[in-house]
């Protein structure tokens, strides 16, 4: 089974523009989530897909492995499929899996990516499958930034969104709240498949891609993580992130992890 790592990123977020190359301890983030995705002894390759030449210079500093991609992509997964098609072409070989790995997630470990990858191994019926973790506080509840997800008894995806779900009010302090953790799994061909599906009202009111799936009638199984990690949306993140990281074990490894 061939696996690979896909790391979306472009400068040109709404949000923080310019968040690829934002430096964390004196390394780019995209840098740090490309180390730390090699770590990873199931994926075969680790690859940035980008649209910007800046970052694809970065990843050459570094031996690092970067796809140009067309700047006209709205979502990643788009930008991941386009990335996935040229490193077949360029390797011969076809793809299996791809785990879609986001470009703001800095703290990003091998753990939570083999953690990731064993459930879909183990279970072809599985297409499509997200990490999620435990929401702590009542402000990440409310935070917009954070997807909130609710799931069944086998730990399928109900509903995503990124309003305060299930509902505080009427006893949500007593449920699990859970949040999506953007390390996102598809196999090959339900990857270009979605892609072609036109995008659902959901989807859009949600603005949360999964949500597609949902519609669709396609399931999305949902696996705890306990492992913990913050994303990057603001410059504020980033300063945080930045402190947590202090004592990180992972980033005196990155130097052996260079081509």
């Amino acid at each position: 089974m061939r696996i690979i790592g896909i790391i979306p990123a472009r400068m040109a977020s709404s949000r923080y523009p310019g968040k690829p190359m934002a430096k964390i301890h004196g390394i780019p983030m995209i840098g740090h989530v490309y180390l730390r995705s090699k770590m990873c002894p199931l994926l075969n390759e680790v690859y940035v897909a980008t649209c910007d030449q800046v970052v694809c210079d970065y990843m050459a500093s570094i031996d690092g492995q970067a796809i140009m991609t067309a700047a006209t992509h709205e979502r990643a997964s788009d930008r991941a499929a386009e990335a996935m098609l040229k490193a077949e072409k360029a390797t011969e070989k076809k793809t299996d899996i791809v785990v879609m790995i986001q470009g703001d997630e800095p703290m990003v470990t091998p753990e939570m990516l083999s953690q990731a990858i064993g459930p879909m191994q183990q279970d072809p019926s599985i297409q499509v499958l997200n990490l999620m973790g435990d929401i702590a506080t009542r402000e990440e509840h409310d935070d917009p930034n954070e997807v909130k997800v609710v799931v069944d008894r086998k730990n399928d995806a109900l509903y995503f969104s990124r309003e305060p779900i299930p509902s505080w009010k009427k006893g949500a302090k007593q449920l699990p709240m859970r949040k999506q953790i953007c390390i996102i799994l598809f196999r090959r061909d339900f990857l270009l498949k979605f892609n072609e599906l036109p995008q659902t009202p959901l989807e859009i009111a949600e603005s949360v891609d999964m949500l597609r799936v949902l519609e669709y009638g396609y399931k999305v199984r949902m696996v705890p993580t306990s492992v913990d990690t913050y994303s990057v949306d603001t410059p504020e993140d980033l300063r945080d992130v930045e402190t947590a990281m202090q004592s990180d074990l992972l980033m005196g490894r990155y130097v052996h992890l260079r081509r």
